[in-house]
């Protein structure tokens, strides 16, 4: 599978990513992954909702929210690089109080991107959680659990923004339909998930 992306942090260098082409871009799956998760996944991610760098909902028309580095620990020990499927629930306490509206506490289909972000040239791995469903409110703050089923592809780096909000919008498309499928859509209703 190639170097975890705990071993790339080890070397204690941000990894060069490939440049995204328009032969990677035509070549491009609808559907990512088995037709059931295989190990390493499941993964259970969970962590407070944090402030991140404020790009995904503003210059890319993609919000996402943060975990804190130590969440993504069960992730970056086992896999690569990139983007990444499955669900996602946001509790809707925050101190002590319900906050969150019935609506926007469901489980909910999202992508997620592990990496160093190359064509921000972050220099710390992060995970940025985008949930497919549109909020009334934000969520800092808010406990998040998330349920990594599946890998869509490796972390590129682009020559322009436009090529890289239209890889997100894809990313978006192959996430759904990849979750489409009855062995990942029971997920929706795993124990990790407050479905009561």
């Amino acid at each position: 599978m190639g170097e975890t992306a705990v071993q790339a942090i080890i070397k204690e260098e941000r990894p060069d990513a490939p440049l995204r082409t328009e032969t990677f871009r035509r070549a491009r799956p609808d559907i990512a992954g088995p037709d059931a998760p295989e190990l390493p996944f499941p993964i259970v991610l969970s962590g407070t909702v944090q402030h991140g760098f404020g790009r995904g909902g503003k210059d890319l028309g993609c919000p996402t929210a943060n975990l804190p580095d130590e969440s993504i620990t069960p992730m970056s020990s086992v896999t690569r690089t990139g983007v990444y499927y499955g669900y996602a629930q946001i509790s809707p306490e925050k101190n002590g109080q319900t906050i969150l509206p019935e609506k926007d506490r469901n489980v909910m289909p999202m992508v997620m991107s592990l990496g160093w972000n190359p064509f921000y040239k972050n220099e710390r791995l992060t995970a940025e959680i985008h949930l497919m469903h549109d909020f009334d409110t934000d969520f800092y703050g808010h406990h998040m659990k998330a349920l990594v089923l599946g890998y869509i592809r490796p972390e590129l780096d682009y020559t322009s923004r436009e090529g890289l909000i239209e890889d997100i919008e894809t990313d978006k498309r192959v996430a759904l339909k990849s979750l489409a499928r009855p062995a990942y859509e029971k997920f929706k209703s795993d124990s990790v998930f407050d479905t009561t």
